[in-house]
């Protein structure tokens, strides 16, 4: 479904394509923004989207499906890049990433888009990555709220799979990138969500987690989506007529 999304979103919703956040080669975002309007007083929140993939497969080209619905509302999307697996470690995958936020909130008023409404999005291993951005201890990128669509969250389980052929964890080194087991206190406020045709083990993570988040004292809102499955639940991310999209939609605009 991704493709068909894509093509329509670039086609109807035109951005800046590319923009380099620092000096290596996928460290690029494609941004989509509201065209300037006469008499608009207010800078756009920004929808800052991780890619998903198993941290191995993806890329930004296939993160444009939620553009429409955004600039169509008054939001802006950033569609983050960052250097796959086996050429980068998660660790380096999570610097990137910091990296790229900390790029949007220096850059913000120059490029459209309001540095205090700052909210940070991802699927699957996207979902961890931008986890990891949210985490309250130092390094933290300057988000205003997470939004965490069927993640991964504690790592070592990928140990001994052939999903960690390219990705190299240990399980010290899955425990030292899992958010899951580390620090939450001070996290934003989040949404949590997953898909009713999802695995056992995606619905236990995110539940899990969700439980953490609100024993560490963040606002948490999690919740299934019907019909939705591990693929195609992402799609829902700023679509007015889904609760994920309405959800997203009041974190954009809180105060």
């Amino acid at each position: 479904p991704f493709a068909a999304h894509r093509r329509d979103a670039r086609a109807r919703t035109p951005g800046r394509l590319g923009l380099a956040y620092g000096p290596g080669a996928a460290q690029r975002l494609d941004l989509f923004a509201p065209p300037d309007r006469p008499g608009r007083a207010s800078l756009a929140p920004l929808l800052v989207f991780i890619h998903g993939g198993y941290w191995q497969e993806l890329s930004k080209d296939d993160s444009a499906f939620a553009a429409t619905h955004c600039v169509n509302q008054g939001f802006a999307l950033a569609a983050l890049d960052y250097t796959l697996a086996p050429h980068a470690s998660i660790a380096q995958m999570v610097a990137e990433c910091r990296v790229a936020l900390a790029w949007l909130h220096t850059n913000a008023v120059t490029l459209g888009v309001d540095p205090r409404r700052i909210v940070v999005a991802g699927s699957s291993a996207g979902a961890h990555l931008a986890a990891m951005t949210a985490l309250p201890h130092a390094g933290r990128a300057p988000v205003k709220a997470a939004v965490l669509v069927s993640g991964i969250y504690e790592l070592e389980p990928l140990v001994g799979t052939s999903i960690n052929d390219a990705l190299g964890l240990t399980p010290a080194v899955a425990r030292e990138v899992s958010p899951a087991l580390l620090p939450l206190q001070g996290f934003p406020p989040t949404i949590v969500c997953w898909g009713e045709v999802e695995t056992a083990e995606f619905k236990r993570q995110s539940r899990d987690f969700a439980a953490q988040l609100e024993r560490a004292g963040t606002r948490c809102e999690p919740f299934e989506i019907a019909q939705r499955n591990h693929f195609d639940v992402i799609l829902e991310l700023a679509d007015p007529a889904t609760r994920l999209g309405r959800a997203v939609a009041a974190l954009l605009t809180a105060n």
